[in-house]
């Protein structure tokens, strides 16, 4: 791939591409737990539910805990690296109903309640669903672990008692039937 004019690739370049998904990863799991214990700290019911029935969201009652849940433990699991995609999938619809339903309205500047923090952490969970976790993050140890098992052939048993590099494994090849 060639660099666009102006631009040079180094060997360093995919080393910051991964580590900058792991950042955004971790920060915007951060934000999701701050926002998730900001709900259910201040009563999700009535607090939060009467928030929701207030701005008409459809199932207030169901969509509070549902919502404030999502943001703490999803945010949590997010920070951690394990089941991001699905996870991040979540987050996009979650901010995008909080746009449509709440934000939208009150135009772009966050001080009038618009929409540009949810804007930005569903393209950031946007972005985390369609690049991945990261190089950090159990996701990867999972994918790693999983490679691994994979990688090694059924045929090869140890013979038991004979672990050491004196005497390798036997490799069987075939089948003594007929």
């Amino acid at each position: 791939m060639s660099a666009p004019a102006g631009f040079s690739y180094t060997g360093n370049d995919a080393a910051l591409r991964r580590t900058a998904v792991t950042v955004l990863r971790v920060g915007t799991g951060i934000i999701f737990v701050a926002y998730g214990w900001q709900k259910i700290s201040t009563n999700i019911d009535p607090g939060v539910t009467g928030y929701f029935t207030y701005l008409s969201v459809p199932l207030s009652g169901l969509m509070a805990p549902l919502i404030a849940y999502l943001e703490f433990l999803g945010g949590i699991v997010l920070f951690l690296g394990l089941l991001t995609r699905p996870v991040a999938l979540l987050f996009v619809c979650d901010m995008t109903g909080a746009l449509l339903l709440v934000h939208l309205p009150a135009g772009l500047f966050v001080e009038v309640n618009g929409f540009s923090q949810v804007l930005i952490l569903s393209a950031a969970s946007l972005a985390i669903a369609l690049k991945g976790p990261g190089p950090c993050s159990l996701d990867r140890i999972r994918w790693d672990r999983q490679q691994w098992k994979a990688s090694v052939p059924a045929q090869v048993q140890p013979k038991p008692g004979l672990d050491s590099p004196r005497h390798p494994p036997t490799v069987t090849v075939g089948s003594t039937q007929p």
